[in-house]
C-alpha cells in the first residue's frame, strides 16, 4: 500500500499528516520547520511515502532541497490548488490544512511547481535587493520634492546623482527647510552608493554568465533583463514550447468563459513580476530607443500604429519572452531579419 504526506509549513513548526490509498489518516505529528527535524519525523512514520507535499512559501526551497537530499520524495505544488482544497475544511487550522494537503497528494489533483536551483535563487535575491533600494530611493526623492513644493521650490528633473546638489542649490537659503531635508539627502547619499554596489554585482554576473551574454544580443535586453530571465526560468527544458513562457510570466490575456459568456481581459499578471517588468522595460527600449532595424521592432511598431504604444510594449514583451527562450534552447544569437528595400528605422 502507498502512503502520502501533507506538510503545512509555518515559520517555527510544521503540521504533518499521513494518509493511505483510501484516504484514512494513518499518522499525525508536528515538527520544527527544519529539514533535519522534518526528515526525522517522516522516517519515524516508518511507511513507504510515495509523495510528500510542500506548498510554495518562503521556506519551501530550503526544506525541499533538504528533504530531497535525505532521499524523501518531496514535491512543491501550486498554491492555488492547495487553497482550493483547504477551503473545503470548515475550520482553518494547521492540522486541517495538513490533512487537506495529504488528500491532494493521494488524489493527484495538483500541479507541481519547479523549485529553482540555489544559484538562481541567489541571483533573484540580488535583483530584488537592487530593486528594493531603487524603489526606496524614489520614495525619498518624492518626499523631498513634496517638501520643497510646500516652500514654493520646483526642483525640476535633475539626474539621480545630481539630485542632492540641486536641492541644496535651490533651497540652501531656507534654513528651516534644509533642516528637514538634509537628513533625507544623507540617507539618499548612502543608498546611492550601495545601489551602485548592487548594480555592479549584477553587471559582473551578466558579464561572466554565458546565457546572459547570449540573451543580451537582443536589442533592448540589458544585463538586468538578461539576469532576471535567467534566474526566473532556471531550466529552459521546463517548457515544452517557447510560447508558454509568456503565459508563465503573466504576459498573455486572462480569459473568462461560461456558457454564452466569453471575455478576454487584460494580461493575467500571474507569475514572476520582476521578470515581467524587466521584459516590459526591454520592449520599451527596443521600440523607443533602439535605432537599428529588426523584424521584431518593425512588427512592434506596426502593432503600435494599430493599437497604441502601450499594447505594443506588452505584445513585444510577450514575444521577447518567446524569443529569449528559443535562443537559450537553440544556443543561437538574435536574428535581426532581412530589412525590406527602402525601409528606414
Amino acid at each position: 500500500m502507498k502512503y502520502f504526506a501533507g506538510l503545512d509549513v509555518s515559520l517555527e513548526e510544521t503540521a504533518i499528516c499521513v494518509v493511505d490509498e483510501i484516504g484514512q489518516i494513518v499518522k499525525e505529528a508536528r515538527a520544527q520547520s527544519e529539514p533535519e527535524a522534518l526528515s526525522e519525523a517522516l522516517r519515524e512514520v516508518d511507511l513507504p511515502l510515495a509523495r510528500i507535499r510542500l506548498e510554495a512559501c518562503s521556506l519551501t526551497a530550503w526544506l525541499h532541497d533538504g528533504l530531497r537530499a535525505e532521499g524523501l520524495a518531496a514535491i512543491c505544488i501550486e498554491t492555488r490548488h492547495a487553497n482550493a482544497a483547504m477551503k473545503t475544511m470548515p475550520n482553518k487550522t494547521d492540522r486541517n490544512d495538513a490533512r487537506a494537503l495529504a488528500q491532494i497528494m493521494r488524489t493527484g489533483w495538483y500541479r507541481q511547481v519547479h523549485v529553482k536551483s540555489r544559484q538562481c535563487r541567489l541571483w533573484r535575491s540580488l535583483l530584488v535587493a537592487r530593486r528594493t533600494v531603487l524603489n526606496e530611493m524614489r520614495t525619498i526623492e518624492n518626499v523631498v520634492r513634496a517638501m520643497l513644493r510646500e516652500a514654493g521650490i520646483k526642483l525640476g528633473l535633475p539626474s539621480r546623482t545630481a539630485f542632492a546638489e540641486r536641492v541644496r542649490e535651490l533651497a540652501g537659503g531656507d534654513a528651516e527647510v534644509m533642516a528637514m531635508v538634509e537628513p533625507l539627502l544623507a540617507i539618499l547619499s548612502v543608498m546611492l552608493k550601495e545601489f551602485a554596489r548592487l548594480t555592479k554585482q549584477v553587471l559582473d554576473i551578466a558579464r561572466t554568465e554565458k546565457v546572459c551574454r547570449q540573451l543580451m544580443s537582443v536589442p533592448g535586453v540589458g544585463p538586468i533583463t538578461a539576469l532576471c530571465f535567467r534566474a526566473t526560468i532556471d531550466r529552459p527544458d521546463r517548457f515544452s514550447r517557447s510560447r508558454n513562457v509568456g503565459a508563465h510570466l503573466g504576459l498573455t490575456p486572462a480569459r473568462y468563459q461560461s456558457g454564452e459568456t466569453d471575455i478576454q481581459g487584460k494580461i493575467s499578471r500571474s507569475g514572476d513580476e520582476l521578470t515581467r517588468t524587466a521584459l516590459y522595460e526591454a520592449a520599451h527600449s527596443l521600440l523607443v530607443r533602439s535605432k537599428k532595424w529588426s523584424s521584431l521592432r518593425a512588427w512592434g511598431m506596426n502593432v503600435a500604429k494599430r493599437r497604441g504604444m502601450a499594447r505594443a510594449r506588452v505584445a513585444v514583451a510577450r514575444k521577447l519572452a518567446t524569443i529569449l527562450h528559443r535562443m537559450w534552447v537553440d544556443a543561437t544569437e538574435f536574428r535581426y531579419g532581412r530589412e525590406p528595400a527602402g525601409t528606414t528605422a
